[in-house]
């Protein structure tokens, strides 16, 4: 199939006429503005209480449109599985993520979106995959060792924000990107800021002004370094896209390189940045787990200075167990935006075609019928027995489906990476009494950057 047949055709997708989505419950609060405050103060105690009230299903008003929220495993199966094709992504996300990050893999729908995977998935291959840990392994050294020469308070998420950036630069961009590095990733910082600016129009001293020219910008640095990634080669991830074809064996263009590297580094780096820091402060909360996966750092009998082979992530099924302990109770993509393309029903409910819907992972994964006590730490839920009998759809922090994240077993390998450097020199721990606030939406980081006290291990 070429590019031009399955491109995606023009969909024009209206909301519902005025009043027909009224025979589901719900509350659409104040004109205009709806619910988005309420929204925006408490995301999780918001969709708990309407879950409480209402159901599995029901309206409400959000960023001046009204929408549905369908809850639960079984409509994030129908979401994301979206098997009847239903659901566009591309429609959903366009409004939060379409004018900065266009045409990134999660805005594209259908036979095109699964081309441009298909196309993309060879920079994630294992080959690439041992390139980019070699650069990840030494990146991460360098920077714990920094907070080990530091002992005392550290602030995690910017000091994660600081990692993942840095590691976004040499993994995904190469290691001799030269001295335009601070200004390319400042201009990813503010792209990545004004994606969820509350203020929509690039308007002059306002994020979404800068996150604007920020994009001019990393459209300019691209368009440049294109053909010499072509022409030279190399082991990171952009010079991998510069070679990726599709299946007619055509070379991907120009501006889809543009469009995917933007998404990629945004993707990989907020999400990150927030997963890792939930990860150290579910850590520093309990002790007794970071111990055992110290230990089971230690048993990987890797010097100091040595670096980490691919094999032997698969060594640290502790790890990954914690890891994914602390998604479930902070998913780094709390809820997810969809518009249907045609009607479908749900529990009962005709839904027409156009509605925006959101589905609610933040929800999903503390439903206390599926994870008794649900704001409990429990790495062992994730153990092959724990796992068996549970919805599928359960637990959906990289989505699911034909748009499940491409970069998550790049997410592990940074995950186990990084647990592996920090826990070998640091010992982490929170001050009596001290808990941190977290703004859930739109993605989780701690109020107050999370305090935390580090010493060597």
């Amino acid at each position: 199939m070429s590019m031009q047949s399955a491109a995606s055709p023009t969909i024009r997708l209206n909301p519902p006429k005025r009043g027909s989505l009224k025979h589901i419950p719900g509350d659409e609060g104040w004109p205009i503005v709806g619910k988005t405050l309420q929204v925006l103060a408490d995301p999780k105690g918001h969709v708990e209480g309407n879950a409480a009230k209402y159901g599995l299903i029901y309206r409400t008003h959000l960023f001046g449109e009204t929408s549905i929220v369908l809850l639960g495993p079984e409509a994030n199966e129908l979401a994301l599985f979206d098997q009847a094709k239903l659901f566009s992504s591309t429609h959903g996300w366009d409004i939060i993520l379409g004018r900065l990050f266009p045409r990134g893999l999660m805005l594209l729908d259908f036979d095109e979106h699964r081309l441009h995977r298909r196309a993309l998935s060879v920079a994630f291959k294992s080959g690439p995959m041992k390139s980019y840990l070699a650069q990840l392994d030494r990146g991460i050294a360098r920077r714990v060792a920094q907070w080990k020469a530091k002992p005392g308070e550290m602030l995690v998420y910017p000091a994660m924000k600081q990692l993942t950036l840095d590691l976004a630069a040499t993994s995904f961009l190469g290691a001799d990107i030269g001295p335009e590095v601070d200004e390319i990733i400042r201009a990813f910082v503010d792209m990545i800021a004004a994606a969820v600016a509350v203020v929509r129009r690039p308007l002059p001293g306002t994020q979404m002004g800068r996150g604007v020219a920020g994009r001019k910008r990393i459209v300019a640095y691209f368009s440049e370094q294109i053909p010499i990634r072509r022409a030279n080669g190399g082991d990171d991830l952009f010079s991998q896209l510069c070679q990726a074809t599709h299946e007619d064996g055509a070379l991907l263009s120009n501006q889809d390189i543009i469009d995917h590297m933007s998404f990629l580094i945004m993707a990989a780096h907020d999400t990150l940045t927030s997963s890792l820091t939930s990860f150290v402060g579910e850590l520093a909360a309990h002790p007794e787990w970071q111990q055992k996966l110290r230990d089971e750092v230690a048993s990987l009998g890797l010097d100091a200075g040595a670096a980490i082979g691919f094999d032997q992530l698969d060594a640290m099924p502790l790890t990954e167990m914690a890891f994914k302990e602390a998604l479930r109770i902070k998913p780094p993509v709390p809820s997810m935006p969809r518009r249907a393309v045609r009607d479908f029903s749900f529990k009962g409910f005709g839904i027409p075609g156009g509605t925006l819907i959101g589905i609610n992972p933040l929800f999903t994964h503390h439903m206390p019928e599926i994870w008794p006590e649900p704001d409990r730490f429990d790495p062992l839920r994730f153990t092959e027995e724990a796992q068996r009998g549970r919805h599928r759809f359960a637990w959906v922090p990289f989505g699911g489906g034909a748009h499940m994240c491409l970069g998550l077993h790049f997410a592990y390998m940074q995950a186990k990476c990084f647990a592996r450097h920090f826990l070998q020199n640091l010992d982490v721990s929170l001050q009596p009494g001290y808990r941190a606030e977290w703004q859930m939406w739109p993605i989780p980081k701690p109020r107050d950057g999370l305090r935390v006290q580090v010493k060597p291990a």
